[in-house]
C-alpha cells in the first residue's frame, strides 16, 4: 500500500514552550533534510535519534532553531518513515516551518490520517484507533484507564478469540457439507450447539457492564432541574468546587444552560445548569426556559431541586409532572433555613427517587449528593479494574447484532435444520464482530470514523 507524505502541527495551536510538526511517508526524511541544517544530514543518521539544528529558508536564512526526531519505518506509529520536528512554540515560527516543508512535495494532512495510516498499515485495528480518540478527550483517570486498555489491544483480543471461536464452527460446517460420509449428525449438533451458546455467553458478558463503559467514556448528562431561585446554580458551583455560575437572590438570574464537566468516583458528569423552568414574559428568558426543557429531555440523570425553605408551589407541581419519568434524583436545598417544605408530600411524589438534602451555600450534604450518585450508577463501586468496558456505541451496536444472530443460529440447531442453513446466522455474527476491529468494514464508516480526529494525530 502506498501513500504520499504527509505533515501536520500535531500540538495545539498557540503560544508555547514547544510545537512539534509531524512528517510521515517515503519521502519524510528527504523533505525535512533539505531545509535543516545540522552536524549530519538526516538521511546518514540512525532511526530513534534526535539531532539539533535551523530550519533555514531557500535563501539560508534561519526560521527557527529545532530539534528534529528521525524514525524508520516500520518501528514507528504509522509504519511509515516518521519525523517530527520541535520549534519553539508560536503561531508565526511554527507556520512557517509547516509551510517550507510543505513546498518540498509534501501534503498537509487530514484530520486523523496518521492514526488512519496506521490503522491501515496493520499497526492497531479499528477498535483500538477509536479508542486513541477517547484517551485524548477521557474527563477522568478511570476513564483514560479504560481507553488504554482498548488502545492496548484488550478488547480486541476478546473479540478476535470469540471471532475464532466462530470461524471453527464454520470451518466444520464447511467439512460437513463437503465431506458428509464421514460426519456423524448427533456429533455436528452437539459441537454447534456447544460453541455457539459460548460465543454467546462472552458476548453477553462484554455487554452486561456496557452502559457503564458507555458513561466513563462519554459521561453522564446530568441536568439540574428546578424553578428559579432553588439553588441550582449553587449547587453546580458546589459540585465543580468554584464559582462558575452567577449566584444572587433575583429570580431568573440563569438565563441559558451552562455545561461543566465534574469528576466524580471516577465517573465524568457532565453537568447541565439549566434556566429555571417557569412561564416568562421575558424573550431571552423564555429562550433559555426552551433549552432548559430540551436538557431535560436529553439527560441520563436529573437533579431535581427543591426549596426546603418553602411549600411546593404550582411551579414545582408542572415540575414534578415534567421530571416522573426521568432517572430523577430529588436535591431538597437550602437546609440552612427555617423548613417549611412537606417532604412526606415529596416523598409521596417520587417513592422510588433517592432523596438529598442540601445546602449548596454551606456546602453541606454534597459528600452524600456524590456517593449517591455512585451508588445509582455503578451500585456503590466501580467495577475491578481487569474488567474489559465495552464504551463505544458502534461497538455496542455490533455487539447486540452479533448476539441476535447467535441466537437465531442457537434456534436452528435446536430445531435441527440444515447445517448450511445454520452457517447464515454463524457468518454474521463473525461479520458483525469484524466491524469492531476493522476487518469487514467499508471505506466510507473508517473516512468517518477517521474525521472526528483533530488534524495532527
Amino acid at each position: 500500500m502506498e501513500f504520499d507524505t504527509i505533515a501536520a502541527i500535531s500540538t495545539p495551536l498557540g503560544e508555547g514552550g514547544i510545537a512539534i510538526i509531524r512528517v510521515s511517508g517515503d519521502k519524510a526524511i528527504e523533505a525535512v533534510d533539505s531545509i535543516f541544517r545540522g552536524k549530519k544530514k538526516l538521511s546518514t543518521v540512525d532511526s530513534h535519534t534526535i539531532h539539533y539544528g535551523r530550519i533555514v529558508d531557500k535563501n539560508g536564512e534561519t526560521i527557527d532553531e529545532v530539534l528534529v526526531t528521525v524514525m524508520r519505518a516500520p518501528k514507528t506509529f504509522t509504519r511509515e518513515d516518521v519525523v517530527e520536528v520541535n520549534c519553539h512554540g508560536g503561531v508565526i515560527a511554527v507556520k512557517k516551518v509547516l509551510d517550507l516543508i510543505l513546498e518540498q512535495g509534501v501534503r498537509l494532512a487530514e484530520p486523523g490520517e496518521f492514526t488512519k495510516r496506521a490503522f491501515l498499515n496493520g499497526r492497531i485495528d479499528l477498535s483500538q484507533a477509536e479508542a486513541i480518540i477517547d484517551l485524548i478527550r477521557s474527563k477522568t483517570d478511570r476513564a483514560m484507564a479504560l481507553a488504554m486498555k482498548q488502545v492496548e489491544g484488550k478488547l480486541s483480543v476478546k473479540i478476535k478469540g470469540i471471532r475464532q471461536n466462530l470461524l471453527e464452527v464454520l470451518a466444520h460446517i464447511e467439512v460437513t457439507i463437503d465431506y458428509p460420509d464421514y460426519d456423524v449428525e448427533d456429533v455436528t449438533h452437539e459441537l454447534l450447539l456447544e460453541k455457539t451458546t459460548q460465543s454467546k455467553k462472552e458476548i453477553e458478558q462484554l455487554l452486561e457492564h456496557a452502559s457503564q463503559g458507555k458513561i466513563l467514556r462519554e459521561g453522564l448528562k446530568t441536568a439540574i432541574i428546578g424553578r428559579p431561585n432553588v439553588g441550582k446554580s449553587s449547587l453546580l458551583n458546589a459540585l465543580i468546587r468554584e464559582n462558575r455560575a452567577i449566584v444572587t437572590d433575583i429570580p431568573g438570574t440563569t438565563r441559558d444552560i451552562i455545561e461543566e464537566y465534574v469528576n466524580i468516583g471516577g465517573i465524568p458528569l457532565k453537568l447541565i445548569d439549566t434556566a429555571g423552568i417557569r412561564e416568562t414574559e421575558d424573550i431571552v428568558e423564555k429562550i433559555g426556559v426552551e433549552r432548559s426543557k430540551m436538557a431535560l429531555e436529553e439527560a441520563d440523570v436529573v437533579l431535581f431541586v427543591l426549596n426546603y425553605n418553602e411549600p411546593l408551589s404550582e411551579e414545582d407541581r408542572r415540575l414534578i409532572e415534567m421530571v416522573r419519568n426521568s432517572n430523577v434524583m430529588i436535591i431538597i436545598n437550602k437546609t440552612d433555613l427555617e423548613q417549611k417544605l412537606n417532604i412526606e408530600e415529596v416523598k409521596g411524589y417520587f417513592p422510588h427517587s433517592p432523596i438529598i438534602f442540601t445546602s449548596a451555600k454551606e456546602e453541606e450534604g454534597i459528600d452524600d449528593l456524590e456517593k449517591t450518585i455512585i451508588n445509582l450508577f455503578f451500585e456503590g463501586k466501580i467495577e475491578a479494574d481487569d474488567l474489559t468496558y465495552v464504551s463505544n456505541s458502534r461497538h455496542i451496536s455490533l455487539l447486540k447484532k452479533a448476539k441476535k444472530s447467535l441466537e437465531d443460529a442457537i434456534q436452528s440447531i435446536e430445531q435441527w435444520l440444515p447445517v448450511d442453513m445454520v452457517a447464515i446466522d454463524i457468518k454474521n455474527a463473525w461479520d458483525q464482530l469484524g466491524e469492531i476491529i476493522g476487518d469487514s468494514v467499508s471505506e466510507d464508516l473508517v473516512n468517518q470514523i477517521f474525521s472526528q480526529f483533530c488534524v495532527g494525530k
